[in-house]
């Protein structure tokens, strides 16, 4: 059997992923990994999950990967890894996911939200700056930044750095939508203090379930990681050398990923070539995303903005071709999270993506007659 699949087109909907295209491909190859994992028995820990860490390792160019249960649980041991805690500030753009705000409320810090730029949709360091002043005037402690590399692109990690260095904080990146991208030349994973990934099915290298991994260069860091992974354990299950989680990855999920990761280049390279061609026909009539030269995606959302963004979803919506507004409410205007400090200036550019971005269906299998159907709906619905 090739190792291919072509999603035909027919009037059935049109998804904004689509996974079974993906496991027409590979899924007997997910079955029999599957079946390895139930004739061995070691269903947490086993030996995939090892062999999945030491793959990552080599992708990402990392000295040390921890693997975990989802996304959310790599950032949150992360923070007690470093003691992150009460009277602590950790900086996030409020245009992203809430997990990223959440796990500093989950510690017991306050998250301080970012602006973001308005081409690359990711952090802005000068809002970053004045977040930071705004924190310390109300006698907040900055601790860590959290940067996110949205919808797959990487943040500036340079600029980020500067400004880390000079308040003395952490950087946690939050690559849970773009990990396999590059900024400078190098992967993401071995840039920041300690990067956080998630393998969420929806992602570009996702399992059958959650599941995220830990990066870090830091030898301290990762002694301190696999600890909380486990509930703190020292050197056996009856030594606890400090408080952890129950955020251990299991071996079906890891099957899985290795699997994923066999393939996961081609369907970078296919991605790729959909963005370029969404690029050429949406010219004009939208704002397509902007990535930078010097950075690389791995496109888990491709993301317009148009001031006519709901003419283009009720457009599409006729054809049965799904889309996403992310992120319609940001964070910060989220009721849990109203009365944490917002960077000096407002969050302008935030809340003026969320009324005007919107996500065309991406993923490695979208046939080219397809594609062409959409662009040619989102061109009309604009006219």
């Amino acid at each position: 059997m090739r190792d291919t699949a072509i999603v035909p087109v027919a009037s059935a909907p049109v998804p904004l992923i689509d996974l079974q295209a993906q496991r027409a491909r590979i899924g007997a190859r997910i079955e029999a990994a599957i079946k390895r994992v139930l004739d061995h028995g070691a269903y947490i820990m086993g030996p995939e999950v090892f062999e999945v860490e030491r793959r990552l390792a080599a992708l990402s160019g990392a000295q040390h990967v921890i693997s975990c249960s989802n996304g959310t649980s790599a950032m949150v041991m992360a923070l007690m890894a470093w003691d992150v805690g009460r009277g602590d500030a950790v900086f996030v753009p409020s245009f992203t996911f809430t997990a990223t705000a959440e796990v500093a409320a989950i510690v017991g810090a306050t998250p301080a939200f970012v602006d973001v730029l308005p081409d690359t949709f990711n952090m802005d360091p000068d809002s970053l700056a004045r977040a930071i002043a705004v924190a310390e005037q109300t006698g907040l402690k900055p601790r860590v930044v959290i940067p996110v590399d949205l919808f797959g692109q990487p943040a500036d990690h340079d600029a980020i750095r500067m400004i880390a260095d000079k308040h003395d904080l952490f950087i946690l990146d939050d690559a849970a939508q773009s990990f396999g991208a590059s900024y400078k030349g190098k992967m993401l994973g071995s840039l920041a203090d300690i990067t956080a990934t998630s393998f969420y099915p929806s992602k570009p290298l996702g399992c059958y379930g959650d599941g995220g991994a830990v990066f870090t260069n830091n030898e301290d860091w990762a002694k301190k990681l696999t600890q909380v992974r486990v509930h703190g354990q020292g050197r056996d299950r009856n030594e606890t050398v400090r408080i952890g989680l129950t955020a251990r990855f299991d071996s079906i999920q890891a099957a899985v990923l290795l699997e994923k990761l066999s393939i996961f280049e081609s369907e970078c390279e296919a991605r790729q070539k959909i963005a370029a061609r969404y690029d050429a026909g949406l010219k004009g009539a939208v704002t397509t995303p902007y990535v930078r030269p010097d950075c690389t995606s791995v496109w888990a959302q491709y993301t317009v903005s148009s001031p006519r963004r709901d003419r283009i979803v009720a457009a599409l919506s006729a054809k049965q071709i799904a889309t996403a507004q992310f992120y319609a409410k940001p964070i910060h205007l989220q009721t849990p999270y109203r009365g944490f400090p917002v960077a000096g200036g407002g969050l302008f550019v935030t809340e003026r993506l969320a009324q005007e971005v919107v996500s065309l269906p991406m993923h490695p299998y979208l046939a080219p007659d397809i594609q062409d159907e959409i662009i040619a709906t989102v061109r009309a619905a604009v006219a």
